[in-house]
């Protein structure tokens, strides 16, 4: 496996709109259209929308968040994984950890120390797999999710 990360452009567009999840999952996270389309209206900068390829066909889709303003009123600065999208077809192959991997990366270069995700509470959700790669929940939660923070040393 040697998956790598493209930015989103005119070239692969079609490509990052064939990522489906897999049925049943479909609830814990938005399809990448929407994803895209957050992207679009937000301030420059924010998102970090990036399609995951894997010997030149599209496996996932990840979209960071970049010095979000939390709460809306300038107290709390935060970075972290807004989106992960791991085709049904191609989960349980390592392409999430390389996702989580690759923004913490792309933090760290930013200089950031924290990085923060959401996710689906309960039985069908991802908590197990954050848990797993080292995040810890912080007694958050945010539109009904579960907030989870990992250190970046």
């Amino acid at each position: 496996m040697t998956p790598r990360l493209e930015e989103i452009s005119t070239r692969n567009l079609e490509a990052a709109l064939t990522i489906r999840v897999r049925p049943g999952q479909e609830h814990a996270v938005e399809p990448v259209a929407h994803s895209l389309a957050e992207a679009y209206v937000r301030p420059a900068g924010v998102a970090w929308p990036r399609l995951i390829v894997d010997d030149g066909r599209p496996v996932g889709f990840l979209m960071a968040f970049l010095d979000i303003d939390w709460h809306g009123d300038g107290s709390l600065i935060r970075s972290g994984l807004w989106r992960l999208n791991i085709d049904g077809g191609e989960q349980g192959r390592g392409y999430g950890r390389f996702a989580v991997d690759s923004v913490a990366a792309e933090l760290r270069r930013r200089g950031t120390k924290e990085m923060y995700v959401t996710w689906h509470p309960g039985p069908d959700g991802p908590e197990e797999f954050y848990l797993r790669l080292g995040f810890r929940t912080n007694g958050e939660t945010s539109g009904g999710q579960t907030v989870g923070v990992l250190e970046l040393s």
